[in-house]
């Protein structure tokens, strides 16, 4: 039986962004009978990535879209994440599977490029419209649609345009402003690059740490790479001033010298990577999701940062929940408000993990580096309750997930 009955079919719809939440959303828009096209600044949708973590209702979404084979096929089975004192002995190593159940309870970690894949494969054969190498440079709402001029002076008009488009969201700034008074920064910065596995990692994680600095390297499977990342504690993100990569990469350079264990060989090796990226720890907090006939979805509305750990998850319910409300109301701010109703609570307690994770993953002073290392060596395949967030499983499953077949 349904929550919902479709009783609103048609129109058409712009979806800013081709990563997560945009193929979903384009996916079920597509089902629900609307006319859609998605624009995208990148050459074609990105592959590759770090590992991401798939809980809670969306492994239903995924379900419902024919996916969950193939994620539970990318499940790259984490054998453990080992957490190295400041010489480079082992603190203390936690196994993932022991306590989350793995893919077996639903629990399923896979590298970001494989998700998108999946997403992009099931749309990009079909009725929906891609068009990258493109970006939205104006919307005009009138009321009754939206003309949209793209940065290549041409124009189109829409019933609907939706945000999909990330953490620094265009189509944001377009209708709200400036990111500054949404952006909730969590007080790190980080570089994140591929280099090759010369430690000889296999389906495991690494992070050394040394006060407010953090070194992670994360094997997937046995790959001949290693996922990067050289992260800071910083008060204030000073990006501002170190915008270019050149300016970056000797940021990095002077904020990690003098770091021991194999962080020297991990500098050098983000000088010379070709796929560096920078960014801000932060979330983004909006009293409001929508102005008009212009909505946001993902982390472009309510990015709850990584370490939650649920950015991805947010980022496929909201899309699904989004293109379900548009396809049961005939008013699109209708949608809006029924979608940010169910939505919000959930995005908002996901958003909360993120506290209890900073001083565990990157804890700031000595003191919580000791206090974690106790955390650390009590833990045991037995004794799984001593992980810290140990209700972030209540969090993720905590929304019930409307059915709009």
């Amino acid at each position: 039986m349904s929550d919902h009955s479709t009783t609103h079919q048609g129109g058409r719809i712009l979806v800013s962004g081709a990563s997560i939440a945009g193929p979903t959303i384009a996916y079920w828009l597509d089902h629900f009978g609307f006319d859609v096209t998605v624009v995208e600044r990148a050459e074609a949708v990105r592959s590759g990535g770090y590992p991401i973590d798939v809980r809670g209702p969306v492994v239903e979404v995924a379900d419902r879209m024919g996916i969950l084979p193939g994620l539970k096929d990318a499940h790259i089975h984490a054998k453990r994440i080992t957490f190295l004192l400041p010489d480079g002995s082992v603190a203390g190593t936690i196994r993932p599977e022991e306590i989350t159940g793995g893919v077996e309870n639903r629990d399923i970690e896979l590298p970001r490029g494989e998700l998108t894949k999946l997403l992009y494969g099931l749309t990009r054969d079909g009725s929906v419209r891609y068009i990258f190498n493109e970006s939205i440079a104006s919307l005009d709402d009138d009321g009754a649609g939206v003309t949209v001029t793209f940065e290549n002076g041409t124009t189109e008009n829409y019933d609907v345009v939706i945000g999909a488009d990330g953490l620094h969201s265009n189509t944001r700034r377009l209708i709200f402003g400036p990111e500054e008074p949404f952006i909730h920064y969590l007080g790190y910065c980080y570089n994140g690059f591929t280099t090759p596995n010369f430690l000889e990692l296999s389906h495991e994680s690494l992070t050394y740490t040394v006060p407010g600095r953090y070194a992670v390297l994360s094997a997937v499977k046995d790959s001949p790479t290693l996922h990067a990342f050289l992260i800071f504690a910083s008060e204030e993100p000073p990006f501002s001033r170190h915008q270019d990569p050149a300016s970056q990469r000797r940021l990095i350079a002077e904020k990690f010298d003098g770091v021991g264990w194999e962080v020297p060989k991990l500098v050098e090796a983000m000088q010379q990577a070709d796929d560096l990226y920078y960014d801000v720890v932060s979330q983004i907090h909006l009293d409001r999701w929508s102005k008009g006939r212009v909505v946001l979805v993902g982390d472009a509305a309510f990015a709850p940062s990584f370490l939650s750990g649920q950015g991805s998850s947010l980022a496929m319910v909201g899309a699904y929940i989004l293109a379900g409300e548009l396809a049961t109301h005939d008013d699109p701010t209708d949608a809006f408000a029924a979608y940010e109703r169910l939505m919000r609570p959930f995005a908002v307690a996901n958003q909360n993990l993120a506290g209890d994770g900073g001083a565990f993953l990157l804890p700031r002073t000595q003191v919580e580096i000791d206090a974690r290392n106790r955390v650390l060596a009590s833990l045991s395949s037995s004794d799984a309750e001593a992980m810290p967030g140990d209700t972030s499983r209540e969090v993720h499953s905590s929304l019930h997930l409307p059915d709009y077949m």
